[in-house]
């Protein structure tokens, strides 16, 4: 038998308290480091706290959305089967649009790939919704380019783009942009729908708490 902890309310407790002894968090608001805390905890990786990049107001207008039945839009499928559904606060429609009907064929008319053209499917409920992206930094790139352009705004951007080629990028193009919405994101290259997931279903708990 090896030796090891098997108790999983000693395994929760210790792995919060060894996230809080090695991360700072002085900077970060009370609902903010719940959120980061979480994502911290899904990656195993406190040393990304200096990298995540957020904006002031994306707790209170991502539980706001989420009280009011937005929808929430993934880039993946992965993505989807990491939202925890009994959290969020009224039965949110989870939404991946990258299968759906269509897509490759918009995608081969608009030269990108198919996560970039499934966004063009969430045109129509976008206003005030939550979008995630755990996997593709086209469909990031693209959402900019669609508000920009005068597509409707949502809610919030949760922004967690993996990869060697645009993740970094699309990263940098959202913290940069002008398009005025709250997001959060994590500089660099790392990224990835467990990440995404974890900082979606924090703000979920956050919502159902009434923080």
């Amino acid at each position: 038998m090896y030796d090891y902890l098997r108790d999983p309310a000693a395994i929760y407790e210790k792995s919060f308290q060894a996230i809080e002894r090695e991360a700072d968090f002085s900077s970060f608001d009370a609902a903010a480091k719940k959120i980061v805390t979480r994502i911290i905890h899904a990656c195993g990786m406190p040393e990304i706290l200096p990298d995540l990049v957020y904006h002031p107001d994306i707790s209170s207008s991502a539980i706001s959305a989420l009280r009011k039945n937005a929808p929430v839009f993934c880039d993946c499928e992965m993505l989807t089967h990491g939202v925890i559904r009994r959290l969020l606060p009224a039965h949110n429609e989870v939404i991946c649009t990258l299968n759906a009907d269509g897509v490759p064929a918009l995608a081969a008319s608009l030269k990108t790939t198919r996560s970039a053209a499934a966004v063009d499917l969430w045109l129509d409920r976008l206003e005030g919704a939550i979008t995630v992206f755990g996997n593709a930094p086209t469909a990031l790139f693209h959402l900019l380019e669609r508000i920009e352009a005068g597509a409707p705004k949502p809610a919030a951007v949760l922004a967690f783009p993996v990869g060697f080629v645009g993740a970094a990028e699309s990263k940098e193009a959202l913290i940069a942009s002008s398009i005025d919405v709250p997001f959060i994101t994590l500089r660099g290259r790392k990224g990835g729908s467990a990440m995404a997931a974890a900082a979606l279903n924090a703000i979920a708990g956050l919502a159902q708490e009434g923080t």
